[in-house]
């Protein structure tokens, strides 16, 4: 009997119960701005980047999806992501910080526009420090090639009105860019500043006023969120418009000149899988752009009266006819 007793504890210790116990999925939270021309984009960019990985969802990861509007409920839904404990957050734009507020040392993997060292989110580029890496589409080298290539397009140009948002963090220092360049090509700058929707349109008073000649607009939440609003004013004035990325072109814009955000948004993923695989987020290096993209909307060319010179034509990637 007493044999036979050991023989069974012998057995429990070496039973393969534990072994047959499904390892746990790990779970990522995604948080986003509701912003309807580039969510679905930038999710749908996301998920595809994961499944190239091998990750399916719902057998070897498990994804959180939420989104929201800027303040409060981007706070609240960030803090919710963290009481359900997930493995990593991924965020994109704005949704950064509220992640950042909500937790000190869940990883952070963010899609940002702006300079991740100037918002606190990393102590540098190459080497983030802290609970946060991910990709940024600002580099400022190519600010400058804005302004040169809306004068090589329209070559009248000379009193240009920046709109841009004084919250986005790198502002500053693209307007700095953009003076440099301004400088040397001759062209006057007016430089507006909207800080949310309600003052776009005080902005258009100013560039009216102001008799500007051409628009550029800074790539940043707020114009963003107001792109349809700047392009039918620029349409219905006449004039020039240059911007960071392309929905503002694709929606009656003239130009954008930017970083490809699809080579970009595939390399969340890739900042994810490190994550899961145990390398820590201060030690994976902010990604930025290498791949930028030249699009020119010859349909709103021929409403505001350009003819876009044959020498830049050849320099886009996508022409709208």
């Amino acid at each position: 009997m007493r044999f036979f007793l050991t023989l069974l504890f012998v057995l429990a210790l070496f039973s393969p119960a534990e072994a047959q116990q499904p390892a746990k999925i790990p779970r990522i939270g995604y948080l986003i701005v509701a912003f309807p021309s580039t969510s679905a984009a930038v999710t749908e960019a996301f998920r595809q980047g994961m499944r190239e990985l091998g990750y399916v969802e719902g057998q070897n990861i498990l994804i959180e999806y939420r989104s929201g509007e800027q303040g409060a409920r981007l706070t609240e839904l960030a803090n919710e992501l963290v009481r359900q404990k997930v493995e990593v957050i991924v965020t994109s734009g704005p949704a950064a910080r509220p992640a950042k507020t909500a937790t000190e040392t869940i990883p952070i993997v963010f899609n940002f526009s702006g300079d991740p060292v100037e918002a606190g989110f990393i102590d540098s580029l190459a080497r983030p420090g802290r609970n946060m890496t991910g990709v940024t589409q600002l580099a400022f080298e190519l600010v400058g090639k804005r302004l040169e290539i809306l004068k090589e397009a329209v070559p009248g140009v000379s009193r240009v009105a920046v709109l841009a948002s004084p919250l986005h963090a790198g502002e500053q220092r693209e307007l700095r860019e953009t003076e440099s360049v301004a400088r040397v090509l001759g062209i006057i700058l007016q430089h507006n500043q909207v800080r949310d929707t309600t003052e776009v349109g005080a902005a258009f008073d100013t560039i009216i006023k102001e008799k500007a000649n051409a628009l550029l607009v800074f790539p940043d939440p707020v114009t963003s969120a107001n792109h349809t609003q700047i392009t039918e004013f620029a349409v219905k004035r006449h004039l020039p418009s240059m911007f960071g990325r392309k929905e503002p072109v694709e929606a009656g814009g003239l130009m954008s000149y930017g970083p490809s955000l699809d080579e970009l948004y595939k390399r969340i993923p890739v900042h994810v899988d490190k994550i899961l695989k145990g390398i820590k987020p201060a030690d994976i290096p902010v990604e930025q752009p290498t791949k930028f993209e030249l699009v020119i909307n010859l349909k709103a060319a021929k409403q505001i009266g350009v003819t876009i010179p044959p020498s830049v034509l050849a320099q886009a990637d996508k022409v709208i006819r």
